[in-house]
């Protein structure tokens, strides 16, 4: 069985190198000519981490990340640092925060040697979803066949806006800055968000003592800012300790923000023939639940599974790769749609900028019980991959 991924980011990836352990010929077509993982943390939950295991990464997401984040306290809290609400700690017991660039290292050495193609620009899908074609790092335009073709070419994907049922993206009127820590910084036992009115600030540790760090404002979405690591310091630099701390041990360099979009409605299908969409081409969603990599991954090793049965077959059957995919299609919209909804609404809960709306919204967060809180929290985190025979773990050079 061929398969071709569009697209090398974390989706893209694991889906390769699950794929590849199942024994299918995979190559993975990225059109950057240079692989640039983003300078952030990353949150994986219980579930992200059981869709690492099922496709033989569990060993090596293991060796780059520490359970710290777990021992902290988590929740919300006032800009005073006053606590709104806390989650029991079995809400995050399961939680491990690594550094993007760290995982992203970890995927790219589990692949095969030349199955990554950089500097590829695919302008066309064809034959069914079967048929693509591309323009090669050396500038020579070609059209491959595969028995299937995953775009996971991220929110802004040249094929889901391709397809008339694309929704396109809207954007959730709050950006964010994110920024790492140059050296270790006390917590001072805590963990977790701190909400204002229109205004957010996270944070969480990495293995090494550093601090990866978000902060968030409701603003236009093409509002023009002179020096951003200025108007984060001008935002949040009187909020509670440790923020003005972790703000000092940031490099002003590393600091950059991003809009926060998701797509404007629920597509319709994730498939089209034998293309299927992937992680955010398929489910942008707002990273208010910290869910958007980890559905990624979860969509990697439910495709993983379902491919496993005829995935070393030179011409498997198009009724059982026609059933396979319409599968995916099924669970994946069922599982990641309910979860973009929450997300954003939880993002708009957060960013509400009356005064009267902000009392309000703090008052119901200090009387929800706690308990309420951890069971909403752990359902999200809930998940299985389908039953498939075992993978053995991946060989990486960070191993």
């Amino acid at each position: 069985m061929r398969v071709a991924v569009i697209g090398a980011g974390i989706g893209g990836l694991c889906t390769a190198i699950g794929l590849q352990r199942a024994g299918t010929e995979v190559v993975v077509l990225e059109r950057a000519a240079e692989l640039k993982p983003v300078g952030s943390g990353l949150s994986v939950f219980p579930n992200g981490i059981a869709a690492l295991e099922a496709l033989g990464l569990g060993r090596a997401f293991q060796e780059i990340t520490a359970s710290d984040a777990a021992a902290l306290d988590a929740g919300q809290r006032r800009p005073d640092g006053e606590w709104l609400a806390r989650l029991p700690h079995d809400a995050v017991s399961g939680l491990r925060i690594v550094h993007r660039a760290d995982l992203h290292q970890v995927l790219v050495a589990g692949l095969e040697p030349g199955t990554l193609r950089l500097g590829t620009t695919v302008s066309a899908i064809g034959g069914n979803g079967t048929s693509v074609e591309y323009t090669s790092a050396t500038g020579a335009r070609r059209s491959e066949t595969f028995d299937v073709v995953v775009a996971a070419d991220g929110i802004n994907s040249a094929i889901r806006r391709s397809w008339p049922e694309d929704p396109g993206l809207r954007y959730s009127g709050y950006s964010s800055w994110r920024g790492v820590t140059s050296r270790p910084v006390d917590l001072l036992g805590a963990a977790g968000e701190t909400w204002g009115r229109g205004l957010r600030f996270g944070m969480a540790p990495l293995r090494d003592g550093r601090v990866y760090w978000f902060a968030v404002a409701s603003m236009p979405a093409d509002e023009t800012v002179d020096d951003e690591y200025a108007r984060v310091r001008e935002l949040f630099g009187r909020w509670h300790a440790p923020i003005p701390a972790l703000l000092d041990a940031t490099d002003p360099t590393v600091v950059f923000r991003l809009p926060i979009n998701d797509l404007a409605e629920p597509l319709p299908s994730f498939r089209r023939d034998r293309c299927v969409l992937l992680g955010d081409a398929a489910h942008a969603m707002t990273p208010d639940l910290g869910q958007g990599a980890n559905q990624a991954m979860e969509d990697a090793a439910t495709l993983a599974a379902l491919l496993h049965p005829f995935a070393t077959q030179t011409e498997p059957s198009a009724d059982s790769v026609d059933a396979a995919l319409a599968t995916y299609d099924q669970m994946r919209r069922a599982r990641t749609q309910p979860i973009a909804r929450k997300a954003r609404t939880l993002g708009a809960m957060a960013h509400v900028r009356s005064r009267a709306g902000v009392v309000l919204r703090d008052a119901l967060l200090r009387v929800t019980p706690a308990s309420a809180l951890g069971k909403q929290a752990k359902a999200v985190q809930a998940w299985a991959p389908p039953t498939v025979k075992t993978l053995p773990p991946v060989a990486t050079d960070a191993q």
